[in-house]
């Protein structure tokens, strides 16, 4: 449903120039969900935004739907929906006018509009509150209706980008909700997120992006493998024992989650922590005990935990997942410059 091939995207000129995606290669299967993870700045909003029309290719090739972004953008947006990091939604509208009012703006009919705004009401589980104004909803149940206004066409290709971010928990799960109903419902998802939870919790495949770049692809499983699985994370009572410690956790660590040391251990001396990645999760823990208390090193607190996004990207890319000031500058250029040529072609 979706393809991208050596997709390029460049912003500025001269030496100001930056590359947003710089030879991005996707490729996304009919139904479930595909996620594609990565840091502030790694590209994902630009990728996004060139594969639903807002802006143009520098160059490669992107179809979605089987039809070329650049030159059939009629044909793909027919096809698609688009749910955006910020709310489209007009708060002082109720949920039903915000609904109907997307049906008449997709040229549907009146009784047709109120027919599909009802429909989705029910659907994303706000009925009792479609005449409530918008500016009362929760922030999870205005990104469900939000989803909701997406799915107005009932769109082949729905692309969320970054639903979640702003939202607590409880708004988080909502969202998680409804996007496991659309696609138990057949349709094809791409997410966009920086929370390797959220692409845990939804994805059936994850494309890791770096620097505008695909770096890593697989299922969720298949990407902590690469950093142990499961982690260990041991505070110590004396940082003078910290050699030692770390000499003894490297033991456990498997050889694909080992870096260029070949220990694998993560050591923090300032806060006397060291963690490493581990396949068996309750035989490292009994490991660690064991292996400390006949070392004679104290430990104030032993702990078993999933990987972060941050110790993925350190496996995959040798640097912790954060902001990149000249990519963070080029995703912000091409928000300003896909909200200017949205503005224009909708005006034509």
């Amino acid at each position: 449903m979706i393809r991208a091939r050596e997709l390029r995207r460049t912003f500025g000129r001269g030496s100001e120039t930056r590359n947003a995606l710089d030879g991005l290669d996707l490729t996304v299967a009919r139904g479930g969900v595909h996620a594609v993870l990565g840091p502030n700045g790694a590209g994902k909003s630009t990728a996004v935004r060139v594969l639903t029309t807002l802006l143009k290719p520098t160059s490669g090739l992107a179809e979605v739907a089987g039809f070329d972004v650049a030159r059939q953008p009629d044909e793909v947006r027919y096809r698609i929906g688009l749910l955006g990091q910020h709310a489209a939604v007009d708060e002082e509208l109720s949920g039903r006018q915000n609904l109907e009012m997307f049906g008449r703006l997709y040229h549907l009919g009146g009784r047709a509009a109120a027919a599909r705004a009802g429909e989705l009401l029910a659907r994303f589980e706000l009925a009792d509150t479609g005449r409530r104004p918008v500016g009362l909803y929760s922030g999870g149940m205005r990104r469900r209706l939000d989803l909701a206004a997406s799915l107005i066409t009932r769109p082949e290709v729905l692309f969320l980008d970054e639903p979640t971010t702003g939202l607590d928990p409880r708004g988080r799960a909502e969202v998680w909700g409804a996007v496991r109903s659309l696609a138990g419902g057949g349709a094809t998802v791409l997410l966009t997120t920086q929370y390797l939870e959220e692409a845990d919790q939804l994805a059936d495949l994850i494309t890791v992006v770096d620097g505008g770049r695909r770096i890593a692809e697989g299922t969720a499983d298949q990407l902590k493998s690469q950093v142990g699985g499961d982690r260990v994370d041991v505070v110590l009572r004396d940082a003078g024992a910290l050699p030692r410690a770390r000499a003894a956790l490297a033991r456990l660590a498997p050889a694909g989650a080992r870096g260029a040391g070949g220990e694998g251990v993560v050591v923090d001396e300032d806060r006397r922590l060291l963690s490493v990645g581990v396949e068996d999760r309750m035989a490292a823990l009994t490991a660690v005990v064991a292996g400390f208390a006949e070392a004679g090193i104290e430990a104030e607190d032993i702990a078993l935990r999933r990987p972060t996004l941050d110790e993925v990207f350190l496996t995959l890319t040798g640097r912790p997942a954060e902001r990149d000031p000249g990519e963070g500058a080029a995703e912000t250029a091409g928000k300003h410059e896909g909200g200017r040529q949205a503005a224009e072609e909708v005006s034509a």
